[in-house]
């Protein structure tokens, strides 16, 4: 696969979903556990969310998956949270469009660029969720998050 390749310094702590296949809509996890990144304050970061999708299931044309990086001032997000930017993928024929347009069915590599500032407000806490629908709804990917320099 061909991209134009950023250079960005990766962190282990940025880590925000390891290797594991998502079945139902959930906040990801890292070794089982939640994960959610603090940004140690209320100032505004810019940066993107890298995923490698490794497999989805596509099989009844109708799975969708929607990859949300959510922000919040609850480090367990029980307190207000906001979407910040998401990525839209799954079954590219069929029942699978949205109104913005057609789904991707192609695994890959996605960059998700994000701010953690909506509507006036930086939020703290930082984590990604993932929306599934469809039949037969699987994905697999890693994700992590890399800020701008």
């Amino acid at each position: 696969m061909t991209r134009n390749q950023v250079d960005r310094t990766f962190d282990y702590a940025m880590i925000l979903k390891d290797a594991g296949a998502v079945a139902a809509s959930a906040a990801a996890t890292v070794a089982g556990v939640a994960k959610v990144i603090d940004f140690g304050g209320a100032n505004r970061v810019d940066g993107a969310v890298i995923v490698d999708v490794s497999a989805m299931d596509v099989g009844n044309d109708d799975e969708l998956y929607d990859i949300i990086v959510q922000g919040s001032a609850s480090s367990v997000f029980a307190a207000t949270w906001v979407n910040l930017a998401s990525l839209t993928i799954g079954a590219a024929g069929g029942h699978a469009t949205r109104e913005d347009g057609a789904a991707l069915d192609v695994i890959g590599h996605y960059e998700i660029p994000f701010t953690n500032e909506f509507n006036g407000t930086s939020y703290q806490y930082l984590r990604l969720f993932t929306v599934t629908a469809g039949t037969t709804e699987s994905i697999n990917y890693i994700a992590h998050a890399a800020l701008k320099a």
